[in-house]
């Protein structure tokens, strides 16, 4: 009667979707304050000011149509004018506006990018730990998805792993840095060793291999670490941007796909992206936001309270002796379960109301994710909490 694909993805949740759901149940028994739901990486930062000042201007805006009407299917003209003007101007690139095409989130950009990129016996290759959606995204396509090990410990590349894990049936690499769930970012030694390795594997398969960088966390990274543009390092780069995290603007679903230039035949790639986006029904991302985001390029909410939760959060876990990866972007902290066990872990914590996602379908077991994206009251009157966690497995 029905897809039977279909539902199963819809009929259960992601494990995070699930907690989430659960945290809502729980708060209407105990009371939401009672709850420490660490579960899902909504941004509590307020967006910036430009966000709320361009709202009212364009509703202030005589002629209605021009706010609420169809942009292009690829998305504004202008808008996408404003994007790539931003992007040359950080990055030292030369994309142009008809490289750029608008899209309901980065999700939906990663989507499309593996329908558009997907042949008949074509795999995707990513890296633990991965977003848990990247199998529906990619599976969608047509495709299958192959997990790559990376290193212990700093779940930085392990580049040895990456050579081994590449064949004639990869068509392109998913990678997320800043990292969601472990907070890491890929450093420019393992951009550059794994783009080499990328371009052994062309010439030796004698065919295109994408990288498809997926980047709502690009602005959210601490202590000056810088974010390297994969647009610069090899030619073959799909760009999955949202502004979600960097504008607190999750709920708005906007984002792009960057094409880049540097493809042989790039149109070519593009035109699949516009392709793709039709055939699944991504067209004309919401024209209020678009025109929202082009007045905003450039701003972000204020990351320096993400970087005081993190350093809180972290701080206290490793003092009680709970072992954890620092993370230098994005806004979680990925601990390691004392029992080596993810789940016994999660329902542990349960009990002393911390909801905490764990590891396992993120392609790593024996940790929980940890989203600091909460007020950071609510870290400071959950560390009592955390730390009566932690005795419990000495006691």
């Amino acid at each position: 009667m029905v897809n039977q694909y279909m539902y199963g993805i819809g009929s259960k949740r992601s494990v995070i979707r699930e907690i989430f759901e659960y945290a809502k149940a729980r708060g209407a028994e105990v009371g939401p304050e009672n709850v420490f739901d660490f579960s899902i990486g909504n941004p509590n930062v307020p967006a910036p000011d430009c966000v709320k000042e361009a709202i009212i201007d364009l509703m202030n805006e005589p002629d209605s149509t021009k706010i609420h009407g169809y942009t292009s299917a690829q998305g504004d003209l202008e808008v996408r004018k404003v994007i790539a003007d931003s992007v040359n101007k950080r990055f030292g690139c030369s994309v142009v506006p008809e490289c750029i095409y608008m899209t309901v989130g980065a999700a939906a950009s990663v989507t499309i990018s593996a329908s558009a990129l997907y042949e008949e016996g074509d795999e995707f290759l990513t890296f633990v730990p991965y977003f848990t959606e990247y199998k529906v995204f990619v599976k969608t396509a047509g495709a299958d998805l192959k997990v790559v090990p990376t290193q212990d410990k700093t779940f930085q590349i392990d580049i040895d792993a990456f050579r081994a894990a590449i064949n004639e049936h990869t068509k392109g690499v998913i990678i997320n840095s800043p990292n969601n769930p472990s907070g890491v970012v890929y450093s420019e030694e393992s951009i550059k060793k794994m783009c080499a390795v990328l371009e052994e594997k062309q010439a030796e398969y004698g065919k295109k291999i994408f990288l498809i960088s997926d980047e709502p966390y690009r602005e959210v990274v601490y202590d000056g670490v810088e974010v390297p543009y994969l647009v610069n390092y090899y030619d073959n780069t799909i760009i999955c941007y949202s502004y979600s995290k960097a504008l607190s603007l999750p709920g708005e679903r906007i984002g792009y796909i960057l094409v880049s230039p540097k493809i042989e035949n790039w149109q070519d790639v593009y035109f699949a992206v516009c392709g793709a986006g039709r055939a699944l029904g991504y067209v004309c991302a919401p024209s209020l936001m678009q025109k929202v985001i082009a007045r905003c390029e450039g701003s972000t909410s204020d990351v320096s309270i993400y970087a005081r939760n993190r350093n809180l959060l972290y701080n206290a876990l490793v003092e009680y002796g709970y072992e954890c990866v620092k993370p230098d972007g994005a806004f979680y902290l990925f601990v390691k379960s004392p029992s080596g066990d993810s789940y016994e872990f999660y329902e542990r914590g349960k009990q002393h109301d911390l909801l905490m996602v764990p590891s396992d379908d993120f392609g790593v077991p024996g940790y929980v994710r940890v989203a600091y994206c909460v007020q950071t009251e609510t870290i400071e009157r959950a560390l009592p909490s955390f730390k009566k966690l932690i005795d419990s497995y000495r006691d």
